[in-house]
């Protein structure tokens, strides 16, 4: 079975941002597969709409065995059962929301389908997502160079 190394961006703005991120990383090692690191959680303002709520956003390496359809499936099962009431359709507005988890990278796949974009198309323009996207990546680099067996060779 494949192995696969998937970055996932998490985000949220209502309740208590941390403890949701905090809830979320443990249903992702629970049913999609070994976190490898999380980056620190950091504070942003919404982006792509106004709200009294800032968001708490990390992103998070995960070692997995599903295809990126499945695994969009499994995060967008894990949002709903979280509390979010819908994700958002192209061309909507963005909205507050409990948890948001996006596929960012997954090994190195570029892939366009109606459904999902890889690597996900506004890392660059997104502080809370390329900043901690940037220590995560620092991260998996150090820890296979200094890896003396070959758990992250895969990287």
């Amino acid at each position: 079975m494949n192995q696969h190394i998937v970055y996932i961006g998490l985000g949220s703005n209502l309740g208590d941002g941390p403890k949701n991120l905090d809830k979320a990383i443990a249903l992702l090692q629970k049913e999609a597969g070994e976190v490898l690191y999380t980056s620190a959680y950091i504070e942003s303002d919404p982006w792509g709409f106004e709200s009294e709520h800032r968001f708490t956003n990390a992103v998070t390496v995960i070692r997995t065995a599903l295809e990126p359809l499945p695994l969009l499936d499994l995060t967008q099962q894990i949002e709903r059962r979280m509390g979010r009431t819908r994700k958002r359709r192209r061309g909507e507005g963005y909205s507050d929301r409990v948890i948001d988890l996006d596929l960012l990278m997954y090994d190195d796949l570029q892939l366009e389908t109606e459904r999902l974009i890889l690597p996900h198309p506004h890392i660059a323009e997104r502080d809370f997502v390329r900043l901690p996207l940037e220590e995560c990546q620092t991260f998996m680099r150090n820890a296979n160079q200094s890896s003396d067996s070959n758990e992250l060779s895969i990287i």
